[in-house]
């Protein structure tokens, strides 16, 4: 991308009142930052979410000398401007029309690794949700897993800590500009975390961690990830809205329950019993669920005769699952011609019989593929 269209892709993200999806509608129909700056009023307008309020704020935009220093600051700082609709932007969230149209990101790993994990939690911890991430970390470190967090007080920091104990890449989110770390007392583990991860923020420097800027700062924490695991939570927080915002993401969330009684598992219980987050007791149901788990190469030629107990249904499921999987409930009905009810049954018993294995989203995956 030339400077000239970074810088004008700079300035559509300072328009006031045109926020992330409005710039999505406007690039879609103009297709280039500048040619937005460029077109009549009239034309603006006519734009369906955009209108007469936002038109004369693209007009009237005076953002020029803020974009300048945020571009000295971001050549100076060697600064990664990942934009939207780029190749070097995160995939994942890509597709979402309210992501960030612009991220700045400065760290060592690419944002686009094969596997993401955002795991998040209270700022007061107790000493079981400490145990959880140092044990979660531990089951993730078989794995070549990047480690997303927010890189608050709590369970956060202590999320990033571990991963850089366990040699796993690490990228903490921001809720402010990257000339500035927040808390302070995190200041030396976000230097760390640059050389074996990094820092990522859609807000430009001079940007004050201020408290309305941690709900949106969430929308990157489950955007940018495959799966969200959720330890320890009140019943209020940011940790809740990441979790909502990942499930209307269609992201897969998780969550560690924790006892009744103790306030910091309410938000995690109350994921789990609302059907918002798979339960899971450790990082190994976690990498079973997402068909992480590192096992050997194993032949996708099915050998039925070794499985002479199943019925006819149960060995052709079995069959596709092993050239295939994973397969939704629907696809496996309509292969095997049957009801979902009456697949169902034998998925169940296949899955009783440790030879298939349920996935979320009711996917189901063969154990000898």
């Amino acid at each position: 991308m030339d400077e000239n269209q970074l810088y004008h892709h700079l300035l559509l993200s300072l328009v006031p009142q045109v926020g992330d999806v409005h710039i999505s509608i406007l690039l879609e129909h103009f297709q280039d930052p500048q040619t937005i700056f460029k077109a009549k009023r009239r034309e603006l307008e006519s734009l369906n979410g955009i209108g007469s309020i936002r038109a004369n704020a693209i007009k009237s935009c005076d953002q020029q000398v803020r974009v300048e220093k945020e571009l000295n600051f971001i050549q100076k700082n060697g600064i990664k401007v990942l934009v939207k609709g780029s190749d070097e932007y995160p995939q994942k969230m890509q597709h979402f029309q309210d992501a960030p149209h612009v991220l700045y990101y400065k760290g060592s790993v690419d944002v686009n690794h094969s596997k993401i994990v955002s795991v998040i939690g209270t700022r007061s911890p107790t000493a079981y949700g400490k145990e959880t991430v140092v044990e979660l970390i531990n089951d993730l470190q078989q794995l070549d897993v990047l480690v997303v967090s927010g890189l608050a007080y709590g369970i956060d920091t202590i999320v990033h800590k571990e991963a850089l104990k366990k040699d796993l890449a690490t990228i903490g989110v921001l809720g402010h500009g990257l000339d500035q770390i927040y808390p302070q007392a995190n200041r030396g583990l976000a230097v760390e975390m640059l050389q074996h991860g990094g820092l990522i923020t859609e807000f430009m420097s001079k940007t004050k961690p201020d408290k309305q800027n941690f709900p949106l700062r969430n929308r990157i924490v489950s955007g940018i990830a495959d799966a969200i695991i959720v330890i320890e939570s009140g019943e209020k927080g940011g940790s809740l809205i990441t979790a909502n915002m990942a499930n209307a993401y269609n992201k897969d969330v998780f969550a560690f329950s924790g006892r009744s009684i103790d306030t910091q598992s309410i938000g995690c219980n109350e994921l789990i019993k609302t059907q918002r987050a798979q339960l899971i007791n450790n990082g190994k149901d976690f990498l079973r669920f997402m068909n992480w788990e590192s096992k050997p190469k194993k032949s996708t030629i099915f050998q039925s005769v070794i499985f002479p107990e199943l019925n006819i249904e149960e060995k052709l499921i079995l069959e596709q699952l092993s050239k295939n999987d994973p397969l939704s409930i629907d696809q496996i009905s309509s292969i095997a011609g049957l009801k979902p009810s009456q697949a169902s049954c034998h998925l169940l018993s296949l899955e009783m019989k440790g030879l298939v294995r349920a996935l979320p989203g009711k996917f189901y995956a063969s154990m000898y593929r």
